[in-house]
């Protein structure tokens, strides 16, 4: 290597002389290309009037200058991108009552996460996403839209353009007409919410082809039809709502498959006939509410077998026959919602060792014979049991000093004979509910009461 000096300069000019040959390279921090941040003012301009956001934060994510509602990474450029964007929920930009959905968020090359809550208020928008598949995000993973009235039409299916979506939340919104099938090509999606929209028609069976998916929320909608059998094929799913639709049918037997599955809610629709054959192997299941349903049957005993069970709900749905004794074995069980139905018999004894349970409703219903339980239970409970409506049961002397539970003492003159007692033919009760020798005393005894009121005046 030959040196640019002689070496017989003295050492500290020869070093004085290599400095200046080689002056210190000066690097300054990259910035965001400028057609990046140019998108990025556009969107920010009009979602949001809480700054001049060109003047008072001209380098997007440099950290002297950085935004409120955004992060930036550094990408393989050694630039600084976008990737994520926050707006509607302080300390994040606030959205101004002109605000509509910017469809230019698509144009952000590097956006991973984009969240808009309670943003679209007063300014008519729907959801698009540009149908041009060159310039929709390949990296965007998380797209929230939460709380936002004036965000209506329907789900354009060019949402099955972001490939890499793994979060999809379009919740508490105004989202009319049916589910696009083109949503179920996403199949990279864990998370999928539309709930609390006014979507309209079927699920589709395409739903079976998110294999990924972990938790599915369509409740409060309008859906009509069947739950398809499809969702047997969602192996890893934790959580499955439907509830607060207008479904019909039976519960598929493909549900049985679903062993991860921790929360089911199909409350509020119209299903009805037997359950899965394979309940039993929902061994994961912690919540199960299926209120408000036609059911009509009697209660399977095979809920009895779930035992990480902590609430189960089924209030409302003309269940008959007796409560199962298997039910006592729920040791985990928290709330017990029977209430509403038309269940006979008596309150199975285990019931008095649940020591997890903190509410349990069994009103109205025609339950019969001596409350099983004890001092400490009902005042444990307190309000959180509720026994009223069901004529033929009592509470036992020794425990009515406890907390009122809606029940006679047994023996008072209040309380009515259980129709749940297994009766002679001679002993049917009459259409009043009461045995007709009582009833034929009692007006007798009114009418002898009526004659010395008389005679008195």
């Amino acid at each position: 290597m030959c040196l640019p000096f002689p070496l017989s300069l003295p050492p500290l000019l020869l070093l004085l002389l290599l400095l200046l040959s080689h002056p210190p390279s000066t690097t300054t921090a990259a910035t965001m290309l400028p057609s990046e941040s140019e998108t990025l003012f556009k969107i920010m301009e009009s979602m949001s009037s809480d700054q001049p956001w060109r003047i008072s934060h001209p380098t997007p994510c440099q950290p002297s200058s950085s935004w409120p509602g955004i992060e930036c990474k550094i990408g393989k450029d050694n630039r600084p991108h976008v990737s994520r964007l926050d707006f509607g929920t302080s300390p994040n930009p606030s959205c101004k009552k002109t605000a509509t959905f910017p469809s230019l968020i698509f144009s952000l090359p590097f956006l991973q996460s984009a969240f808009f809550f309670n943003c679209f208020t007063h300014t008519k928008t729907t959801l698009s996403v540009s149908q041009n598949r060159a310039s929709s995000p390949a990296s965007l993973q998380q797209l929230s839209l939460r709380s936002n009235p004036a965000l209506s039409g329907p789900i354009p299916p060019q949402i099955s353009d972001l490939k890499s979506l793994e979060i999809l939340t379009l919740s508490q919104n105004r989202l009319s007409g049916p589910i696009p099938s083109e949503i179920f090509t996403l199949r990279k999606l864990i998370h999928l919410d539309l709930s609390y929209n006014v979507l309209t028609g079927t699920i589709p069976m395409q739903l079976g082809s998110l294999r990924n998916l972990q938790g599915l929320d369509l409740s409060y909608n309008s859906l009509i039809g069947s739950i398809p059998d499809t969702v047997g094929q969602l192996g890893l799913l934790q959580k499955v709502d439907f509830s607060s639709n207008q479904l019909t049918g039976s519960i598929p037997n493909g549900i049985e498959k679903l062993g991860f599955l921790v929360f089911m809610a199909l409350s509020n629709n119209k299903l009805s006939g037997k359950f899965p054959k394979g309940l039993e192997k929902l061994q994961s299941l912690q919540y199960f509410i299926l209120d408000g349903n036609p059911m009509h049957i009697p209660l399977p005993l095979e809920f009895g077998k779930l035992v990480k069970l902590q609430e189960l709900r089924l209030a409302d749905s003309g269940y008959s026959g007796t409560i199962p004794e298997s039910f006592s074995q729920l040791k985990n069980l928290s709330t017990l919602s029977l209430q509403d139905n038309r269940l006979t018999g008596e309150i199975p004894v285990g019931f008095g060792s649940l020591s997890h349970i903190y509410h349990m409703n069994l009103s109205r219903n025609m339950l019969g014979g001596v409350v099983p339980f004890n001092a400490s239970f009902l005042k444990r409970l307190g309000r959180n049991l509720d026994l009223s409506g069901n004529p033929g049961l009592c509470v036992s002397s020794s425990e009515a000093h406890s907390l009122k539970v809606g029940v006679n003492v047994c023996g008072s003159s209040d309380q009515i004979a259980s129709p749940a007692l297994p009766l002679k033919n001679s002993q049917a009760p009459s259409p009043s509910g009461l045995s007709i020798k009582p009833f034929f005393l009692y007006a007798v005894l009114c009418v002898l009461g009526l004659h010395h009121q008389m005679f008195l005046v």
